[in-house]
């Protein structure tokens, strides 16, 4: 299997598991103050395995350039995303809200391919209408009865936009380090978020409660977005985002396999179509020959006998 392909699957898997666990917490703790503190717990840890990894704070390289496209999908996929997200929920039920949120792989497809040229064939645009199709039906059962005004669906489907915009500005940073984007992502988010919630009157969880969510977080949005830059290097923003639409599913089964909810058969029609959507994209071939013109790029080497020159 493709190893991009794998990447996107993996963030899937992490990022769906991240929600059942999530959901146990919604009760207990404020949901804009729950998203502050995953996130935060995403930044925070990728900042601290980074500094391992390079033992200690080294500069990212980013040009002025690549700034300007993190700094955007900061704004939108951090800040005015989670926002929308949190406002929609107040005057919408969940389950709605994971309906339409499915919006978000489709408009990542439509961008990548309308504003940034992406290539697209039949077969990739069949296997995203499928996984999506499969992400509908997953969540359409118990939203039918959570129509709650027009207010709500509004700004859930701008915070399927603004992710959906941040998928494709990252793309244009994907090429650098993939830890350092995660992690300034997820500290920026979080704090922002967790300020904003105990400005409102939250109030922070036990010390217990915070380490359990600080790890959900490093692993659901953390963990899970690195993989997600990675993946967007060898695949591209749609065809990422496709894959990452299997994520509910993942959130669902899991629910079913550890908090024994159950199931229906639409669940198993909506497993069916998402499988055979990753199938048509794990088995696309994608051979032309295409020109390059000069490129830039960076790698790692030591002082061998071949490399003793000045940088």
């Amino acid at each position: 299997m493709n190893r991009g392909i794998t990447y996107a699957l993996l963030a899937a898997a992490l990022f769906g598991a991240s929600t059942p666990f999530a959901k146990q917490l919604v009760g207990e703790v404020q949901p804009l103050l729950l998203a502050g503190l995953l996130y935060l717990g995403s930044g925070l840890g990728l900042a601290i395995f980074r500094c391992i990894r390079d033992r200690g704070w080294r500069p990212p390289g980013l040009t002025r350039r690549g700034w300007a496209w993190l700094l955007a999908a900061i704004l939108f996929g951090g800040v005015l995303g989670p926002a929308a997200l949190m406002y929609g929920l107040t005057h919408a039920g969940a389950a709605q809200a994971s309906l339409l949120l499915n919006l978000e792989a489709v408009l990542t497809a439509m961008i990548a391919w309308v504003v940034f040229r992406e290539n697209a064939d039949r077969r990739v645009v069949l296997g995203m209408v499928a996984i999506v199709a499969g992400g509908v039906l997953l969540s359409w059962p118990s939203a039918q009865a959570q129509w709650l005004g027009w207010l709500g669906p509004l700004a859930i489907s701008l915070a399927a936009l603004s992710w959906a915009i941040d998928n494709n500005l990252t793309r244009q940073v994907a090429t650098d380090d993939a830890l350092f984007i995660a992690g300034l992502k997820g500290l920026v988010a979080g704090f922002i978020n967790t300020g904003l919630a105990l400005a409102v009157g939250a109030r922070l969880p036990p010390v217990d409660a915070i380490a359990g969510i600080f790890l959900v977080g490093l692993l659901g949005y953390g963990a899970s977005l690195v993989l997600f830059v990675l993946a967007l290097r060898g695949l591209g923003v749609a065809r990422t985002g496709a894959y990452f639409s299997v994520a509910p599913f993942v959130g669902a089964a899991l629910s079913i396999a550890m908090f024994g909810e159950a199931t229906t058969p639409l669940f198993w029609i909506a497993a069916g179509m998402m499988a055979i959507g990753v199938w048509l994209h794990a088995t696309e071939v994608h051979d032309h020959w295409h020109w390059h013109g000069d490129l830039h790029h960076r790698h790692p080497h030591y002082p061998d006998a071949e490399h003793r020159h000045r940088h």
